[in-house]
């Protein structure tokens, strides 16, 4: 099933000991277009810190109260390596947090998730698990670190896309108004895209692989289609869930293969 990430803002994460807080933002991969980490407010027990939380850490989510329980302790969240949210979060960074938590890295892999398809099948305790193809002890860490220090940023913030200009072959056709995520995946499907001021009133999904490039000074995306193929693709409501045979509409409309065709 597929989920706002504008719905999923302020659910509560808690731990196996407590709450440890509320979603505030996500941070997602510009190259595979997948949600990495959940940005969490802690509220008033770590004096509103901000911490990060992994999807290999969530497990089955209760959407009716809108918590998302995760397994890990809130001394570990307490514990974990600061990381300021207001900067973009380096590789270097990366490794530190996961090397702390004892997660697999999620890069360097055939799926979405190292070799996996879904977080949480990098975790040992998963049936089909391969273990990673790199130790987390602490003289590995450090190398790595020290290799990536210089490596070039490819986490960005889900809020910080909202409003992106979308540019087709032929001219502009709206904004970014939201992005629909798997929630299995954790993967970005679409982006939801409100063509307003070029057409009153008309929401159309795109999906990230019909990208061409992504200007983020400029705040712009190219996408591999004309106006008229926008205008004339299924409107998207926000209102209904969407189903694969909507899905399916918009693929065959732009004449593109669906990514469940592709095992994605």
């Amino acid at each position: 099933m597929l989920r706002s990430m504008k719905d999923l803002e302020d659910y509560a994460i808690r731990a196996t000991d407590g709450i440890i807080g509320h979603v505030k933002d996500f941070y997602f991969d510009d190259e595979a277009w997948v949600i990495r980490y959940l940005v969490v407010d802690t509220g008033s027990w770590l004096s509103s810190r901000k911490v990060l939380i992994s999807p290999i850490a969530i497990g089955h989510p209760n959407w009716t109260e809108k918590i998302l329980p995760v397994s890990i302790t809130k001394e570990q969240v307490q514990n974990s390596p600061g990381i300021d949210t207001e900067k973009p979060v380096s590789r270097q960074h990366e490794i530190q947090y996961l090397g702390y938590y004892g997660y697999p890295y999620y890069w360097g892999g055939a799926g979405l998730w190292g070799g996996a398809m879904y977080p949480s099948m990098m975790m040992p305790d998963y049936p089909s698990y391969t273990p990673a193809p790199h130790a987390v002890d602490a003289q590995t860490q450090e190398a790595d670190a020290a290799r990536h220090q210089d490596g070039d940023l490819h986490l960005r913030s889900c809020k910080g896309v909202t409003d992106y200009h979308i540019q087709a072959t032929d001219g502009d056709i709206g904004h970014v108004q939201g992005l629909l995520v798997d929630e299995e995946t954790w993967a970005i499907r679409y982006f939801i895209v409100d063509t307003s001021n070029w057409w009153f009133g008309h929401q159309v999904l795109i999906a990230p692989q019909w990208i061409q490039d992504v200007s983020w000074p400029d705040a712009k995306v190219s996408v591999n289609l004309t106006r008229q193929a926008v205008k004339d693709a299924p409107a998207y409501d926000s209102a209904a869930q969407l189903d694969r045979k909507q899905e399916s509409d918009i693929y065959e409309h732009y004449s593109r293969p669906g990514y469940w065709e592709n095992g994605e």
